[in-house]
């Protein structure tokens, strides 16, 4: 878990600067014991706040205290409207649960008179969910989201073809090829906004590129040992940036990265 006194030290380095704060990376942030906390301490200096969660653990407490921590951005993952479309995605995942998740936290923006957090049905559409769309769409305006997002999934094993690729065209961030084999719709040109405007930190506090390095695997420094400024203007960072100008396509977290490519529907 996250170290609440290195977040706080990092926020505070930030705060002059820092417009836009996503408090998740390849994992549930409520698991976090201390999340509203990690949410309130950046809210209060002006952040915006913005986090993602599969809404099992929005319990009534959970759900209040949601609204109450100033967050401005709840997306919240409905891959299904049926509970065997959706657990064939989220494994051992409760439809129920996401809907009940949902209902409570649009009860405590009601009771407490609370614009915020603007809530996103996010609903990544694959093969197995793809006849399901105009139902969600119906679902998401009974509960009384804010908006709906219809979002392409990044799928790993694609060159071969891939069962969780959807049929429809513009739901998809791949392209067939002639032979059968598949490509990413991206022509993955060399440059990407990302590496001077944005970067994720690890829990563990090491500092990578973007939320493609799903593992973490191109670290450049720790913010245990050096603030993010060095992180960020250091050698390392700055001869990734150079390599990623001069070819894109040989770093391996670029071949499969969406940008350049429509991801919402």
């Amino acid at each position: 878990m996250l170290d609440m006194e290195l977040y706080k030290k990092v926020i505070e380095e930030l705060s002059p600067t820092l417009l836009y704060l996503i408090l998740y990376f390849q994992g549930e942030p409520y698991l976090h014991p201390h999340f509203f906390e990690l949410v309130h301490f950046a809210s209060e200096r002006k952040i915006y706040t913005a986090t993602s969660t599969n809404a099992h653990y929005l319990d009534d407490e959970n759900a209040r205290k949601t609204v109450e921590s100033g967050l401005d951005r709840l997306v919240i993952s409905i891959d299904g409207t049926t509970q065997d479309t959706y657990e064939s995605y989220r494994i051992g995942g409760k439809l129920e649960k996401v809907i009940e998740g949902t209902k409570r936290v649009i009860e405590w923006k009601k009771k407490l008179k609370s614009k915020t957090p603007h809530i996103l049905f996010q609903f990544l559409v694959v093969k197995p969910n793809e006849h399901q769309i105009d139902d969600v769409r119906k679902l998401a305006k009974e509960l009384g989201v804010d908006e709906l997002g219809l979002k392409t999934a990044q799928i790993y094993d694609y060159k071969n073809g891939n069962p969780l690729i959807p049929s429809i065209d513009k739901f998809s961030r791949y392209a067939k090829n002639p032979d059968g084999t598949y490509r990413i719709k991206s022509d993955l040109d060399n440059g990407c906004w990302k590496m001077w405007h944005s970067a994720v930190m690890t829990q563990s506090g090491e500092v990578v590129p973007c939320c493609f390095d799903k593992d973490a695997k191109h670290g450049m420094g720790s913010v245990v040992e050096d603030s993010f400024s060095a992180v960020w203007n250091g050698k390392k960072y700055q001869g990734f940036r150079q390599a990623l100008l001069k070819s894109r396509k040989s770093i391996d977290i670029c071949t499969n990265c969406t940008e350049g490519v429509k991801i919402w529907g």
